[in-house]
């Protein structure tokens, strides 16, 4: 069997202040260190075997730290960058409503999907970035991984290990620095744990991050 851990990134001041969070490479907050800090001390007691990861710093930096306690190289996968937000990069939610009324009522409807972000990509593309990499995790050796990326990326990786329609990553939810376990058996995956934050718990009050338009 294997056992994988999807790690949301931590937090950026992007995230702090909900604006849109894509290909943009910027750096965990201070917040967002702490965090990482946590998640390298959870998964110290956890035996890993690799670790993979965006090659985005926010991500990086949260893997390369987990992979440290373990004497590992981080794997760098470029399919695990965030999804491109293209024109709303920066941008909060009402700037996004007020600049692009179209795609904003398209993007909230009943079939976001195949939307494209303005200037950037649509979820189905991000998709068919992932669908080599989950065909590799769900084929591949018995092992324990570590997948460190991003808010659109992990949930639609969800979606494929699971075998459920990617329109249907809006029915849960992966906050800021939070695991998700995934068992893989003959090919077929389980949920373990859905978007843990127990690390994060008091007394460093870190268990409820801000939410953001992505990651």
């Amino acid at each position: 069997m294997s056992l994988l851990y999807l790690v949301r990134h931590g937090e950026t001041n992007h995230n702090a202040e909900e604006r849109g969070l894509g290909r943009a490479d910027v750096p965990l907050s201070s917040r967002g260190r702490l965090q990482a800090s946590l998640l390298a001390a959870r998964f110290a007691r956890v035996p890993v075997d690799a670790v993979l990861s965006s090659p985005l710093q926010r991500a990086l930096e949260i893997a390369r730290a987990i992979a440290d306690h373990h004497a590992l190289a981080v794997d760098v996968r470029p399919e695990l960058t965030e999804l491109d937000v293209g024109d709303t990069e920066g941008l909060t939610y009402a700037e996004i409503r007020e600049r692009f009324p179209d795609f904003y009522r398209a993007w909230t409807g009943d079939d976001p999907v195949a939307v494209p972000m303005p200037g950037g990509e649509s979820l189905a593309e991000l998709a068919r970035r992932l669908e080599p990499l989950s065909a590799e995790l769900l084929a591949g050796p018995d092992r324990v991984a570590v997948i460190v990326s991003h808010n659109f990326t992990l949930r639609v990786l969800v979606c494929q290990l699971l075998g459920i329609p990617v329109a249907s990553f809006r029915n849960f939810r992966l906050d800021l620095a939070s695991v998700t376990t995934i068992s893989i058996q003959h090919g077929r995956a389980a949920i373990q744990a859905l978007n843990d934050v127990c690390h994060l718990e008091e007394p460093l009050n870190l268990a409820a991050p801000a939410r953001s338009v992505s990651t």
